[in-house]
């Protein structure tokens, strides 16, 4: 749909970020193939759509995730979080996390405020959701009480 010289094919109107075609291929991966540890993406503001910036292997932990993401700027994140039941059998869940540092400037907290509702549809298949702007809000010890 175009409206004086704007195009929103394929983009959030609300927000103006569409989703990259390589993110919900991506998500499936580590969803279903556990082909990574952890997805991060950026919004690309040049091509206005959330894009893939990295993917974790499969052997790399929640600390290599956390050393992932930038210090002072936004980031949405997957994680795939394993862990041991009360029963003592390994079970999985994903997280998703919503980075937005408070040092970060405020456009780029706006821009992934307003575009998150859209992303978290397009990946439909989490278990958590932690909307985190300092390092203790997303904790491995948060994590671990989320999932009791």
């Amino acid at each position: 749909m175009a409206f004086r010289g704007f195009s929103f094919r394929g983009q959030n109107a609300s927000s103006g970020m569409g989703v990259s075609e390589a993110c919900r291929p991506t998500f499936l991966e580590l969803q279903g193939k556990r082909a990574h540890r952890y997805i991060i993406f950026k919004i690309d503001e040049k091509r206005r759509e959330v894009v893939v910036e990295k993917t974790g292997e499969p052997a790399e932990g929640y600390e290599d995730f956390i050393a992932a993401l930038p210090e002072n700027d936004c980031r949405y994140a997957v994680f795939d979080f394993d862990f041991l039941s009360p029963e003592n059998v390994p079970k999985s869940k994903i997280f998703f996390i919503a980075w937005a540092p408070s040092t970060a400037r405020v456009r780029p907290r706006m821009l992934y405020a307003t575009s998150k509702g859209r992303f978290k549809h397009e990946l439909d298949g989490f278990h958590y959701e932690i909307q985190a702007t300092d390092p203790t809000e997303m904790d491995l010890d948060v994590l671990k009480e989320r999932i009791r």
